[in-house]
């Protein structure tokens, strides 16, 4: 990586006004009006966020009906954006397999709900 390349350095506050929950998915459907294939996501973030809608380009390798359950990690904080007929309101986290397809970001045990990453 060069120099020019490289991220920008930030200080610790700035990484805490980027708020990371751990949330379980609900409810998962096709989205076929996006223009990328993608799934709907329902993400209950307990009591405190309450349940979040998603868009996630994610298709290559989950099924909608094995997302159920599922804890992820997702930025809370963004404002909605709105994507085709949906409001997507939370960015569902994940990183690129060696294909460039995402892969999912979550804890790996069980959490309680609404946990903030540190």
């Amino acid at each position: 990586m060069s120099e020019k390349d490289k991220p920008a350095e930030i200080g610790f506050d700035d990484f805490l006004k980027v708020d990371i929950r751990v949330g379980r998915i609900t409810r998962a459907e096709p989205f076929p009006e996006a223009r990328k294939p993608a799934y709907k996501l329902w993400i209950d973030f307990g009591p405190e966020i309450g349940e979040k809608k998603s868009s996630a380009q994610i298709t290559r390798h989950y099924q909608p009906e094995d997302l159920i359950g599922r804890q992820v990690l997702a930025v809370v904080n963004f404002p909605a954006r709105q994507i085709g007929p949906m409001r997507s309101e939370v960015l569902t986290l994940g990183v690129p397999d060696a294909d460039g397809e995402v892969v999912l970001i979550g804890p790996g045990s069980q959490v309680p709900l609404g946990g903030r990453l540190f």
